[in-house]
């Protein structure tokens, strides 16, 4: 027999070579499949195991699991086919991110992309249940060994780790096979920040036309979507704010904020406000019309907007920047005028608070070199009025009980010597300090 059923349900399985299937005594290491039936699927799931003690832990923990509704039979549907139906729901917003707002239109695109360009081909036709980390993991060592550069192979795995991630909790796979990847590390991303006087250079050296649109980034820290779809209406300049209230995808148009915190007011400086008021007043708009609108009314086009800022910027012999690293620009101005971190958090437009800190916390006051002179001069605050204590007790002997006198009139201050102090001296340096001999009589 190639096989042997034992009363717990569990099936000794054999190797094909094994004795034991001619009759003879077993003659390899067998294994050991556990089996439970759900019968909410009407199917009996089973697992293989190398030990006896391990298929019957598992075999409980299934049991449990079937009674309280949290695993379900593996499906047969195929990876590609649950990549499609995973795009239709959240094209649909049903499916969300896990903050609990919609996908934006552009990274749907992205993951679709990613989907039928890398991983589909080589997985897709695997049940959902089959796909196994070690697959994942050669998928993500063929793109490396491609030459794909980190950030695109950490991307072609997002909408895997999206798909599986809702799979575990509809029940519908046992394990995350994304969970535990060795992904290549991420490149450190150009930090380009202005200084102000840079940043009105560059302001200065663009088109009038152009300016406004790069003001607004610097001093306003919007990004591009939201600087596409900002209209007039959005620009209070009777309560100095504007307030963002959508972004703008290229073939869709208006689209939601990038998230609830997205949805936001942003103080309107002094130099920007001059810059808006200028192009307000040279343009026959409406409030709703878009503040950076192209010839036909539509939205800028940013990546026109780029090219013309860096041909300028080339020709005037500066350095370029970009409008994502103007938004980083005006974080660091932020912080440099004294703005705390819940505030700029806000004004931002981050989820939480957390990722200001990790992104900006290097701009904060208190980073190395200032942070070890804040901390001198805490101490020498603190423990200067210790210190000169103890050089009183060595100068002057045992300490007096009564606390010293800190006036000038002059009062005995320790015991074993004829010295007095100068009330008012105590806490001044050696050198100051009035010490006055006198003789008893």
């Amino acid at each position: 027999m190639s096989t042997r059923r034992r009363a717990e349900g569990i099936v000794v399985r054999h190797t094909r070579r094994c004795a034991s299937r001619g009759g003879k005594d077993c003659d390899c290491r067998p294994g050991y499949q556990a089996q439970v039936f759900s019968a909410r699927d009407g199917k009996t799931i089973r697992k293989t195991f190398r030990t006896l003690s391990d298929a019957r832990a598992w075999r409980a923990e299934a049991h449990s699991a079937l009674r309280t509704g949290t695993m379900r039979a593996p499906t047969r549907t195929t990876l590609a086919e649950a990549a499609e139906q995973w795009l239709t729901a959240a094209k649909a917003e049903v499916i969300r991110t896990k903050s609990g707002t919609p996908y934006k239109p552009s990274a749907l695109r992205a993951y679709e992309q990613a989907l039928r360009g890398k991983a589909l081909p080589k997985l897709g036709h695997l049940r959902l249940s089959a796909v196994s980390r070690a697959a994942i993991q050669d998928l993500v060592d063929e793109l490396v060994a491609s030459g794909r550069s980190p950030s695109t192979v950490r991307n072609a795995i997002l909408p895997l780790r999206a798909i599986y991630r809702r799979a575990l909790m509809r029940s519908e796979v046992l394990v995350n096979p994304t969970l535990g990847l060795a992904l290549p590390a991420p490149l450190g991303g150009r930090d380009r920040i202005a200084a102000p006087a840079e940043a009105e250079t560059l302001l200065d050296a663009l088109e009038p036309e152009d300016r406004v649109a790069w003001a607004t980034a610097l001093f306003a820290g919007l990004r591009r979507g939201e600087i596409r779809g900002l209209r007039w209406r959005d620009v209070d300049f009777q309560n100095g704010l504007i307030r963002v209230e959508r972004g703008w995808d290229d073939r869709i148009g208006p689209i939601e904020p990038k998230s609830k915190a997205g949805r936001r007011r942003v103080p309107l400086a002094r130099p920007l406000r001059a810059h808006l008021a200028a192009r307000k007043l040279a343009s026959d708009t409406d409030i709703e019309d878009l503040v950076f609108a192209d010839e036909g009314g539509g939205a800028i086009n940013t990546t026109a907007l780029h090219r013309r800022a860096r041909k300028r910027w080339r020709q005037a012999g500066l350095s370029p920047i970009g409008l994502h690293e103007c938004r980083h620009t005006y974080a660091a101005f932020m912080i440099a005028a004294g703005v705390n971190a819940k505030a700029l958090s806000a004004y931002m437009g981050h989820s939480s608070i957390t990722i200001t800190l990790d992104r900006y916390g290097h701009l904060m006051p208190g980073h190395e070199g200032e942070a070890a002179a804040m901390l001198s001069e805490y101490l020498e605050r603190h423990q200067g009025g210790e210190r000169r204590g103890a050089q009183h007790v060595a100068l002057h002997g045992k300490r007096n009980t009564r606390r010293c006198p800190t006036n000038r009139r002059l009062t005995p201050h320790t015991e074993g010597n004829q010295g007095f102090v100068a009330r008012g001296a105590v806490g001044a340096s050696d050198e100051k300090r009035l010490f006055i001999q006198h003789s008893r009589a």
